[in-house]
């Protein structure tokens, strides 16, 4: 899924914060993001923000609908480049058609993993299906960390299997939980899944004490107890938040409330980097970011779509992609095959230059 804001800021992602200590458990509540026009989908987006920018390498979440799509006029999003990061599409309900410049055509579907590895670029397309009535789900992305982020572009698609408790259904798309093992690789350490819990049942978690999780509501309430005894900590999570519990403890429980609960529970070993995040790409320095957006439109350039920082203030700064010092690559990126609509331009970069902070 593309991040087709017209001015989306540039964020450093870290995972401690200024004083370098470790974040506590806490609700991160969405912000409302409009993709698009009047008729656009909206989202509600938990990662990145100020107060938390990744969950282990786990670093961008949009959960989206239920949407009508007759009146929202569902997911169009024309081909769009990624960089750095993987992108991982779970649907509640409704059907996406993906194309990718690999070579890729899959559809998402509910209950369904597809995972699209960007390394060093790909471009991809995603359109909701006319069969789709309500559009329902949630995109992710994960960072690639330093020795993965310009590995081949690859694709992987799977369908785990539902295992179910007394209470509760959960299906483990990635990393492994509840004795449940997906087989898709990942650059690093990570645990993905849907739980399915009725009205007031109880999951107990064993969990890797490395890792850092969190648990996205879609629908009901649940409460998070990180830890036991005398330690444990209570948090209690409303429909669309995030509650994130941080590492250091090996059992995780979960209780819904009166109205049951679907969610996602996400986690991972922490990434010990510094990211630079714009648009769609993931980087280590505004000069990559720059030299991959001067990628991109160097290739649709071709297509006859126009740079709109021709007619931005930022296009004569020098953190500007036409002042970029290295020449462009117009062979780093394709475009998916079959297309019906031109790709989507970048939009110009900032006036300002972010650098990272070192650790």
């Amino acid at each position: 899924m593309s991040n087709p804001e017209a001015a989306p800021e540039e964020t450093l992602c870290a995972n401690r914060d200024e004083a370098g200590a470790a974040q506590p458990p806490m609700i991160i509540e969405p912000r409302d993001v409009p993709l698009g026009g009047v008729r656009a989908m909206n989202v509600r987006r938990t990662l990145p923000q100020r107060a938390r920018s990744f969950v282990g390498a786990w670093c961008f979440l949009d959960h989206y609908g239920p949407d009508d799509v007759s009146v929202s006029g569902g997911m169009d999003v024309a081909a769009h480049p990624h960089t750095g990061l993987q992108t991982v599409s779970w649907l509640f309900s409704g059907e996406i058609e993906h194309r990718d410049s690999a070579g890729h055509h899959a559809f998402v579907r509910p209950g369904e993993l597809n995972l699209m590895t960007a390394g060093r670029g790909i471009s991809h397309s995603e359109r909701s299906t006319k069969t789709t009535t309500v559009l329902h789900g949630a995109q992710l992305w994960v960072a690639l960390p330093q020795g993965a982020a310009d590995t081949d572009p690859g694709f992987a698609h799977y369908e785990p299997p539902t295992k179910r408790g007394l209470g509760w259904a959960a299906q483990v798309f990635l990393g492994e939980l509840l004795g449940e093992r997906s087989p898709v690789a990942t650059f690093s350490p990570l645990v993905g899944a849907e739980l399915r819990l009725e009205p007031g049942a109880v999951l107990p978690l064993q969990v890797q004490a490395g890792f850092e999780h969190a648990v996205l509501v879609d629908a009901g309430s649940v409460t998070l107890m990180r830890g036991s005894g005398e330690h444990a900590q209570e948090l209690p999570i409303a429909p669309t938040e995030l509650g994130f519990a941080p590492l250091g403890v090996e059992t995780i429980c979960l209780t819904a409330g009166p109205d049951g609960a679907r969610l996602l529970f996400i986690g991972g070993e922490p990434l010990s980097e510094q990211l630079i995040m714009w648009w769609n790409f993931m980087g280590r320095s505004h000069d990559e970011i720059a030299r991959a957006r001067a990628d991109w439109q160097a290739r649709i350039a071709a297509a006859g779509v126009a740079d709109p920082a021709d007619d931005a203030p930022s296009a004569s700064h020098p953190g500007s992609s036409r002042n970029h010092a290295a020449p462009v690559d117009p062979l780093r990126f394709a475009l998916p095959d079959d297309e019906p609509a031109p790709p989507l331009p970048a939009p110009p970069l900032p006036i300002t230059k972010l650098v990272p902070r070192r650790q």
